[in-house]
């Protein structure tokens, strides 16, 4: 972003803002050939403010252990800190050292060749997890070696019954109960959902349930729908009959059933992934469905199970991935995002403030707009700006007030 288009958004924003406390920073990120579906999806999670209060405190414990290791969650921790004390509000900054390290921790994503944003989301999440879990294993090990336990900022001893007793002989005693379990970590606290799988056996009435954990929620779409509708689509009840047939343990044997999927727990921050990209046997590839969905500033949950919690949780949208292309291999990811009272539209390096009213242009295109570009595949394509990943953040879910107030740098540009 150039210097007048930086001072320019500045002061669009500061006129904006006229009359609020705030310091948010809006920073482009430099694209290092097709990583644009990395740099959308980090653009997302820096405005999910839960999301990045953690990142930032987990850096700040990081610098006060003395702990000095690289991996992708602190290569992603020191960028979000980077933006956030940056001295100027509007800029860029190059995410060089979080590339390099993706490249190198993943093959996948070592080369040139454009990515899918959603499978990259659920690779960082999952690799901030397994970060996050081999810490508090180091911890308790390092704990249990010196028969004390750290409790926020106190050390206490571990009792004499489990002190210096080895993680072996502790699981055979049933002492080690964290390790008997999946380990959680607060991106399960931010992101995770409970699904419950409900199936009535039509014979004897019984009813079973399933509960599912979930970081995200992918749903099919329709042409000229909403997310409303895919939702309730997501969680319609389906009959097994024929080859289908439910064991019922009741009956003890198989029966015709019905069956739904519908939310149990809903998340603190839902990501619903809306999948636009399918496999298409005749054409022998994969093609991209460009259709409507229009997506809500305010989203409520109706898909939940009778027995959920919050079930009257009200959702705000705060952040959306768009794909704008007409195939899933050729195309370019941008992201929006909502920022106090306003929305900005993040494409790579170009921060610029969106219009509100402008939103539905990032909902599909139209039954028309889609059938044109089928009838006629040697005509140039319109890209199709489609929201792709949309994040709704629990309006009653408070972000951590971490204060970061550090020294405001010189403008870094690489990170």
């Amino acid at each position: 972003m150039g210097a007048n288009g930086s001072s320019q958004l500045e002061r669009e924003i500061s006129r904006t803002e006229s009359g609020t406390l705030t310091n948010e920073h809006y920073y482009g990120l430099v694209n290092f050939g097709n990583t644009c579906y990395c740099n959308s999806v980090i653009q997302a999670l820096f405005f999910c403010r839960p999301f990045r209060e953690k990142m930032l405190n987990y850096r700040q414990t990081l610098k006060k252990s003395g702990t000095s290791k690289e991996t992708l969650m602190t290569c992603l921790a020191d960028l979000f800190h980077s933006i956030a004390n940056q001295k100027r509000r509007v800029g860029t900054i190059a995410p060089k050292r979080f590339i390099t390290k993706l490249k190198k921790e993943n093959e996948s994503f070592d080369n040139y060749v454009q990515q899918d944003a959603h499978e990259f989301f659920n690779y960082l999440l999952n690799s901030i997890s397994e970060a996050l879990i081999t810490d508090k294993k180091a911890e308790r090990e390092k704990s249990s070696r010196h028969g004390t336990i750290k409790k926020g900022n106190v050390t206490v001893n571990m009792s004499p019954a489990t002190a210096g007793i080895s993680k072996d002989e502790r699981e055979r005693n049933g002492t080690e109960g964290s390790d008997s379990r999946p380990e959680s970590t607060w991106i399960h606290e931010i992101f995770e959902g409970i699904l419950t799988n409900e199936t009535k056996c039509l014979s004897c009435d019984t009813k079973s349930c399933k509960d599912e954990n979930f970081l995200d929620l992918s749903i099919d779409v329709e042409q000229n729908t909403s997310i409303t509708h895919c939702l309730r689509v997501f969680s319609e009840t389906e009959t097994l009959c024929g080859d289908q047939k439910y064991y019922c343990e009741t009956c003890s044997s198989k029966q015709e059933a019905q069956k739904r999927m519908r939310i149990k727990k809903p998340p603190q921050l839902l990501a619903l992934h809306l999948k636009r990209f399918k496999y298409v046997d005749s054409l022998n590839r994969h093609t991209k469905l460009s259709y409507r969905v229009v997506f809500p500033l305010e989203l409520r949950l109706f898909n939940v199970s009778d027995d959920a919690e919050e079930a009257d949780q009200i959702y705000d949208l705060v952040a959306t991935v768009v794909h704008c292309g007409a195939t899933p291999n050729r195309g370019h990811y941008i992201t929006l995002v909502k920022s106090n009272s306003f929305w900005l539209v993040f494409d790579d390096d170009i921060v610029e403030k969106l219009d509100v009213s402008s939103m539905e242009e990032f909902s599909g295109m139209s039954t028309e707009a889609t059938a044109q570009m089928t009838s006629n595949q040697s005509a140039p394509q319109k890209n199709s700006e489609s929201a792709y990943i949309l994040f709704y953040q629990a309006r009653n879910y408070v972000a951590e007030d971490s204060n970061h107030s550090h020294r405001p740098k010189n403008s870094t540009h690489s990170v």
